[in-house]
């Protein structure tokens, strides 16, 4: 028996060699990801320990773990603040409507790209679609400030035509419109790239026999293409579900700060904007408190990634855990 055991160890070791070896590029490629993660993403971990001490500069962040331990302190007086009670409910609902329109969004941009069968313009279609995506936020508010305020080109066109002004930048609920609008020019083009590279990988058989039985475009999309990439877009469903609390702060904070913005702050203030705005602009917000706002935010979306793969488990999909 130990012979036999000693014979089955020895050769795992050999294919585990045998692998490690045949994969030794790819592992070298992977390492410089290994040492970001570990860099910016595991080792300041430990800084979200701030969320249960009072900070002080001069203790460190040792020294006010050790010295000035709170415990739920910052969370109680969190829970307290007036303008967390206006985040989390702007933050779940912009957040929410980002997910479903930039999901469906995506999927419908892969889709038409795919069904395009000159060869030359659909590699254009697809660089255009997928270019503001390198624009930063920045620029791209800027572009709809020019377009969609009270003096810009829309309304002066709108004013033309006999109608009235249109500025989508001083009213909340047509400003929270413009944020998806915006969101799905700069990002559906190229969260539409999986999709392709999913489609790319559908057997053409499928599509052969369906020719066959006479089945139309869009009987194919419905009855091959969908299903053919339904376990791509459920697992990417999940993951986007784990950033629901984030709802945009790059978009929100240069689009609200363009003209100072204060009118459409009650309905677009989420909890990123009032970290920044609590911690680094009034000050209202200790670090502990930041950082607690933090936590709590991330805890929130591991629980929500957690129960959306059960239920996509439960719906017979694979999940990612």
């Amino acid at each position: 028996m130990e012979k036999v055991l000693i014979k089955e160890r020895q050769g795992f070791r050999y294919s585990l060699k045998r692998k490690l070896s045949a994969s030794r590029f790819l592992i070298f490629m992977i390492i410089p990801a290994i040492i970001y993660y570990a860099v910016f993403c595991y080792a300041p971990m430990y800084g979200i320990l701030l969320s249960f001490a009072k900070y002080s500069p001069r203790l460190g962040i040792l020294g006010s773990l050790t010295q000035q331990w709170v415990g739920f302190d910052n969370f109680k007086s969190l829970f307290a603040f007036p303008n967390f009670r206006q985040a989390i409910p702007n933050t779940l609902i912009i957040g929410s409507l980002k997910i479903i329109i930039s999901f469906v969004s995506a999927i419908i941009v892969a889709l038409l790209i795919n069904e395009l069968r000159m060869r030359f313009f659909k590699k254009f279609v697809q660089i255009t679609v997928t270019f503001p995506h390198f624009l930063s936020w920045v620029v791209v508010s800027s572009l709809f400030l020019l377009l969609f305020n009270s003096t810009g080109t829309v309304s002066h066109i709108s004013q033309m035509i006999g109608g009235k002004p249109l500025d989508l930048f001083s009213n909340g609920p047509k400003f929270i419109g413009l944020l998806l609008v915006s969101d799905i020019w700069k990002e559906a083009g190229w969260s539409s790239i999986i999709y392709l590279a999913t489609m790319a990988g559908i057997s053409t058989d499928l599509y052969e026999a369906a020719d066959i039985d006479g089945a139309s475009r869009l009987q194919k999309i419905w009855h091959i293409t969908l299903p053919g990439i339904r376990p791509t877009a459920v697992l990417l469903l999940i993951m986007s579900v784990g950033g629901v609390l984030s709802a945009g702060f790059d978009q929100i904070f240069n689009m609200t700060s363009q003209l100072h913005n204060s009118m459409v702050m009650a309905n677009v203030q989420i909890i990123d904007t009032l970290i920044y705005q609590g911690t680094l602009a009034s000050g209202s917000l200790t670090k502990g408190e930041s950082t607690a706002l933090g936590l709590f935010k991330s805890v929130v979306g591991f629980i929500l990634v957690i129960v959306t793969d059960r239920i996509a488990k439960a719906c017979g999909e694979r999940g990612i855990i």
